[in-house]
Order: C-alpha cells, then sequence, then structure tokens
C-alpha cells in the first residue's frame, strides 16, 4: 500500500466514545489478508428482529460482495444478521472466484454462528484485480465469534482502514415520545472517493426499531445530502457500500419519515462524510462549497461537483493561491445551466467577483490571506433561481500523488 507517514492534519484530536448500541456486538482479528500486524477483519453480530437498509455503488464493475448484499439487502431479518469485512483485498474484478470467495465466508460465518447464510453481509475493501485469500478469512472466524464485544466498534473502525490515517466513528441520539435511541457509525475512505450512492464503506448502527421500507427511504434520501455529496478525487469505488441496522432492541419505534431520528441519522452520516474528506489522501484543507441562485438544486450540485472535482482549483487550494478564474472556468464546463453576466463569487465573507465582474474592492492578498486556513468555504450564487446545494472536498496534494503512485507496492 502506499506509504502514509503522518496522520492527515485535518484528524479529529481521538476517536469519539461511541455509545454501545444495544442488539449488536463487534470482534476485530488479524488475519493476515494483505496487512501484517494489524486488525484487518472486523465481525459485527446483530440481534433477531433487526431490520438493515443498505445503499450500494452503481459502478459497472462492482465488486462480488457488493452484489452479494444487493440480492440480501431486502430479505427478512426475523432471524439477525451478521457482517463481516476484511480491508487489505477488495475482491473486486475477480469473476467467479470473486463469487466463490463471497460464498465460502457466508456458509463459514453461517455455520459458525448459527444464522442463514443469506443473512450475511460482506464487504472487501482494498487493491482491486486480485483474488481474495478467503481461507485466511475464515480461519478466523471462530476467533472473531469468541471475542464478540458490545464494546468492539473501536476496533471494527480500524479493522476496515485502507490508506486511511484515521479511525472513523460519530453518534448522534434521539428522543421520540421521551425515551432515548442511539445511532452509533463508523467509516472507512480516503482515496477513491466520489460516491456515487453513499461512500467506500459504511456501517450505522441504532437500537430504535423501524420498518425496512422506512429505513431504506429515509438512508437513501439522507444519503443523496451527505456522502454523495463529497468527492476527494472524481473517483467511484467499486466497492462502496452503505449498511444501516436497527436492532430495535430499545423498543421505541419510529414510525416518521421526519424527526427527531431522521435528524440524529442525518447527523451521523453527515459526520462520517465529513471525516472521509478530512482524510483525503494527502489532504490539507477542508473545503466547502455552497452553491446557490441556480436554476434548480440538480443544476446546484452539477455546478458544486464541477468545482470540487477540478485538479486546477484543488491543486490552487494546495498552493494557496485564490485563483477565482479558476472557479469561472469550472462552471462554464459543468453543463449546467449558468449565465456569465450573473455569476458572483465568494471566498469565505470576501465577495471576488460580483455579477460577471472582478470586484473594483477585491485585494489579491486578501484572498491570499484566507487561503491559508485550514478551513475553506467557497460560495458561488448564479443569480437564475432558487436551486441550491452545498459539497465538500479536499485539496490536492503532493501527498495525494505519493500515496497512489506506489499504492500495489
Amino acid at each position: 500500500m502506499g506509504k502514509i507517514t503522518a496522520v492527515s492534519p485535518l484528524a479529529p484530536a481521538a476517536f469519539p466514545e461511541l455509545p454501545v448500541i444495544d442488539g449488536v456486538t463487534f470482534a476485530a482479528a488479524q488475519a493476515g489478508v494483505k496487512y501484517q500486524g494489524r486488525v484487518d477483519v472486523m465481525l459485527a453480530r446483530l440481534v433477531p428482529g433487526t431490520t438493515m437498509a443498505g445503499v450500494f455503488t452503481r459502478s459497472a464493475t462492482r465488486s462480488a460482495p457488493v452484489l452479494d448484499c444487493q440480492a440480501k439487502i431486502g430479505l427478512d431479518g426475523a432471524t439477525g444478521a451478521a457482517i463481516l469485512v476484511n480491508s487489505g483485498n477488495s475482491n473486486a474484478f475477480t469473476g467467479r472466484n470473486g463469487v466463490a470467495s463471497v460464498q465460502a465466508i457466508t456458509k463459514a460465518v453461517s455455520e459458525q454462528i448459527g444464522l442463514p447464510q443469506d443473512r450475511i453481509f460482506t464487504s472487501s475493501t482494498g487493491v482491486i484485480g486480485e483474488p481474495l485469500p478467503h481461507d485466511r478469512i475464515i480461519a478466523k472466524i471462530a476467533e472473531l465469534e469468541g471475542a464478540q464485544t458490545a464494546t468492539g466498534i473501536a476496533d471494527a473502525a480500524r479493522a476496515i482502514m485502507t490508506t486511511d490515517t484515521f479511525p472513523k466513528g460519530a453518534t448522534a441520539t434521539a428522543t421520540i415520545n421521551g425515551k432515548t435511541v442511539k445511532i452509533a457509525g463508523i467509516a472507512k475512505g480516503s482515496g477513491m472517493i466520489a460516491p456515487d450512492m453513499a461512500t467506500m464503506l459504511v456501517y450505522i448502527f441504532t437500537d430504535a426499531k423501524v420498518e425496512r421500507g422506512l429505513l431504506q427511504s429515509m438512508l437513501s434520501e439522507l444519503t443523496d445530502s451527505t456522502f454523495n455529496c463529497i468527492t476527494v478525487d472524481s473517483d467511484t469505488s467499486t466497492s462502496d457500500t452503505l449498511l444501516l441496522a436497527a436492532t430495535g432492541a430499545s423498543g421505541v419505534e419510529v414510525t416518521e419519515a421526519k424527526g427527531a431520528f431522521r435528524d440524529a441519522l442525518n447527523t451521523v452520516m453527515l459526520d462520517l462524510a465529513h471525516q472521509v474528506v478530512r482524510d483525503g489522501e494527502g489532504a490539507s484543507k477542508f473545503v466547502t462549497i455552497e452553491i446557490t441562485g441556480a436554476a434548480s438544486d440538480a443544476d446546484a450540485k452539477v455546478h458544486g461537483m464541477a468545482i470540487a472535482n477540478s485538479p486546477l482549483i484543488k491543486t490552487a487550494i494546495a498552493g494557496e493561491d485564490p485563483n477565482w478564474g479558476r472557479v469561472v472556468m469550472a462552471i462554464g464546463k459543468s453543463g449546467a445551466l449558468a449565465d456569465r453576466d450573473r455569476l458572483s463569487i465568494w471566498f469565505g465573507d470576501i465577495l471576488v467577483a460580483d455579477k460577471g465582474w472582478r470586484n473594483p474592492d477585491y485585494k489579491e492578498d486578501q484572498g491570499a490571506n484566507y487561503m491559508k486556513g485550514e478551513y475553506l468555504k467557497i460560495r458561488v450564487d448564479l443569480g437564475l433561481g432558487s436551486g441550491q446545494c452545498t459539497v465538500w472536498t479536499c485539496d490536492l496534494t503532493h501527498g495525494y500523488i505519493s500515496i497512489n503512485a506506489d499504492y500495489r507496492s
């Protein structure tokens, strides 16, 4: 893998203290799939009655684990469920061998813990195109089963990392009819981030009781404004998987698509999405791009992602160069509706271009000083309508090249 020498400068001070979610336990182990001397496989067990929702990559070359999860996600959860994840190898572009690996792993987990094979969900992340050494994973299943603990989510977060420089976790609570439900989630993601569903690997757990159809609709809706609004490098993974499990162990039922539970779930998803960007390979700056005044929300997102994915803009940010002309370029090429003479651009609170003209009061040193910050905002108003969208990205540095130039070495 790439030679990562330091934790991202945008990393949180520490992994958050995540609450125990009744109805789910975790364990992690060292299987040696690719990495030596670190945990690289995790198993989560979920109690009977758990409902599952999922969102997956729309890549045409998605992996065998993704296809298997997609086939299972809508099935009945009366018997409980389990999630097994390995890092180091994505089991993608592995043909029949990939399918055989998934079948072997799910069969072994099923036999070990006594659940139907169609309730075993797997994910794999890492190098594409190499057969998964699934025997190494299977050899650890008994150990994983025996080590299950309600407090093991932090170890699980570490086990799913690849080029990540820090494990990612988030939590929130919601009060429903005077009773509290808890949500906790973990994620991995650092490069190959331009989600077309969710982002990389994400697992979210709640003790709320939620009917599967409602759980799925909330997850799908919130994905579009969280994970589908981030980008590190414009590349969509073959393995993107987001699973949401509601154990129902609290006995508190969620019956509304809007409200406190949805808001808390959004908090967790947005927090994890932002952490992925903050851990973007080689990233030194976190960038919020806010689009207003577009002809539609869809157009606003197109414009936002054109800015967020532009190598010219991302390298300018890395060099702390307030080159707002590149923002004009990105808007012009996006394909969404724009009018040059209505366009206004801000760096933070600094108006640099106003309705098609360079702001005569703008001074270059203002922009240069602003660009020295670690957390930046670029705002664009199209002047065309009420469409709006916010997306998030990071800069593009030499570190990104170094990590990916020797990723397979």
